[in-house]
């Protein structure tokens, strides 16, 4: 067991034998990576890869107590900034987008997103391409980084995180989930980009509450919002939608599928 204090440069240890590093710190301590203040559980998992090649250096910023345990992370705070995440959000989540539509998108000014996708393109988080005059930004999907960050962001900032924000509240609703391309991206199912967003939505809510929410979602992740309300019994039937539905993969944003 190694114990590292203040000061120590515990990358090269956290990645080689992350089992075996033990920080000393309060309940509140947080590690310094990639700009971002990290609860030390998450970036140990992030770490945890094998063959792992990250010149970057982890400074502790608290220190002093006597055990490992802490406290469950929050996930949001993990990001320097709500902006940060929203920018990882959009160029993790959704695509590939030049600059200037990548900061809108993420509703930051030019030259913060400027900065930020400087910061990330240096770290290997993120990628571009340039054609003709225009720098395209997007995932770099051979960091082994970039699958759990944006497992978090799909958590903390994504589709599925903001439509249950907007949706936990309507009276009548049993399940939520969502289904079809977007779905099947977000669980890392190769195919094409998804145009939209489709949300099957399981109980008997009124229609306009949830259309109202959807087009709020829809005006956030700027990308068309589709719900579909059907009662339990109509989503027990046999159709060649229903099964379509059933037989791939569906991400949850309320409750569980009625057929799960």
């Amino acid at each position: 067991m190694v114990a590292l204090t203040r000061g120590d440069d515990v990358l090269a240890a956290a990645v080689a034998e992350p089992a075996n590093v033990l920080v000393k710190s309060r309940p509140t301590t947080k590690l310094r990576f990639l700009g971002i203040n990290w609860p030390y559980a998450p970036l140990q998992t992030l770490l945890a890869f094998p063959g792992a090649m990250l010149p970057l250096r982890v400074a502790l910023m608290e220190s002093n107590i006597h055990h490992m345990r802490t406290e469950p992370p929050l996930l949001a705070p993990i990001f320097r900034s709500e902006g940060q995440a929203r920018l990882l959000a959009v160029a993790l989540l959704d695509g590939e987008y030049g600059l200037a539509e990548l900061a809108e998108r993420a509703g930051l000014a030019y030259p913060t997103a400027h900065r930020e996708v400087g910061r990330l393109l240096e770290a290997g988080i993120l990628a571009e391409r340039v054609v003709g005059r225009v720098r395209l930004i997007r995932a770099n999907e051979s960091s082994p980084l970039v699958a759990p960050l944006a497992d978090i962001l799909q958590v903390t900032a994504g589709p599925a995180a903001l439509l249950k924000q907007e949706l936990e509240g309507i009276d009548g609703i049993e399940s939520a989930f969502l289904y079809g391309s977007f779905a099947a991206r977000t669980l890392h199912v190769a195919g094409t980009a998804p145009n939209d967003i489709d949300v099957m939505v399981i109980g008997t809510p009124d229609a306009e509450a949830v259309y109202d929410a959807c087009a709020r979602v829809e005006t956030m992740v700027r990308r068309p919002v589709n719900p579909t309300i059907m009662t339990r019994d109509e989503a027990s039937l046999n159709t060649g939608f229903l099964d379509n539905i059933r037989a791939n993969p569906v991400v949850p944003v309320l409750g569980v599928p009625p057929w799960q």
